[in-house]
């Protein structure tokens, strides 16, 4: 009877053993877990915080040379120039102000609006009219020796030295700004896009005519994507062109627009309001220009991912 209770009193004990064990595992492996994680943490954050300042440190560097012009706008009329230097130079928070008040006002978004559906309009004839007659002139040779001299004489004269001409055509409405602009913007896509068409792989074209396609897949799949990038150069450059000669031909016979602003400020001795105009114009062109380099990015993405799987 003894040895019965002795046995039956201890099997539990034997059994509570594993349990004790089971459940002092997690205390165990809680605080060390915590404690990895939290080394982990304190390990990230210091390169985290390193990455974060080498951006702001790389952006300020970039940054530099437009900070310093603008500290300069500022200062210089302040201090370093004369009282009548500064009536027509005023420094840059005056500017800043003249803006203000013609965003307030309402001015400022009516004559943005009139350049840019100018330009906009302008742009896309040549954008269509340029990528079009340039795959054709690069593609079909004997077109290339027929147009070749005449698009040599019109390339080499000046957008605004015709402006006269369309204006004396088109009259001084939206017909003659548009044409001008046009005008200008369509000869540096033509051009890009001629030389991008040449200047595709001859082994791509041979590859890609040994696989059997015809023409209309060989400029979809091979010619197009490789001409891209020097398309988009001269896209890039005739969209700044675009805006330039609108500008200038909305100096001369106009009733809105950014050029009219200006011109019209100038006049009227209104110079902090000129200087505004002039700023607006610089900004929207660095906005078309980021606008274009992100389309181009898009349109390259097959370069980026042939260059990574090379890597």
């Amino acid at each position: 009877m003894t040895t019965t209770l002795t046995q039956t009193e201890e099997a539990p004990a034997a059994g509570n053993t594993p349990e004790a064990s089971t459940a002092v595992e997690p205390s165990a492996v809680g605080p060390s877990a915590a404690r990895q994680a939290v080394a982990e943490t304190t390990t990230a954050a210091p390169g985290i915080v390193r990455r974060l300042a080498g951006a702001v440190g790389s952006g300020l560097w970039k940054s530099a040379a437009i900070l310093a012009f603008l500290a300069l706008w500022e200062l210089g009329p302040t201090y370093l120039a004369s009282p009548s230097t500064r009536v027509f130079l005023p420094p840059l928070h005056e500017v800043l102000l003249a803006w203000g008040k013609l965003f307030e006002a309402g001015t400022i978004q009516g004559h943005i609006a009139a350049s840019l559906t100018r330009s906009v309009a302008g742009f896309g004839a040549a954008l269509v009219a340029g990528v079009s007659l340039g795959l054709l002139i690069a593609w079909y040779g004997r077109l290339n020796s027929v147009l070749n001299p005449l698009l040599e004489l019109f390339r080499n004269t000046a957008a605004l030295a015709l402006l006269p001409v369309f204006t004396l055509l088109l009259g001084i409405g939206e017909e003659s700004k548009i044409s001008i602009v046009a005008y200008a913007a369509f000869f540096p896509v033509l051009l890009n896009t001629i030389a991008g068409v040449k200047t595709v792989d001859p082994l791509l074209i041979r590859a890609a005519r040994s696989l059997g396609l015809n023409s209309f897949r060989l400029f979809q799949k091979v010619i197009l994507p490789s001409a891209v990038p020097t398309i988009f150069t001269g896209i890039r450059m005739a969209g700044t062109a675009s805006i330039l000669v609108l500008i200038a031909a909305e100096m001369v016979g106009a009733k809105a627009g950014l050029g009219y602003l200006i011109v019209n400020a100038q006049s009227s001795f209104l110079i902090p309001d000129m200087y505004a105009g002039i700023l607006t114009v610089s900004l929207l062109g660095l906005g078309v220009n980021f606008l274009l380099v992100a389309l181009e990015r898009h349109f390259s993405r097959w370069r980026t991912a042939v260059g990574a799987a090379a890597s």
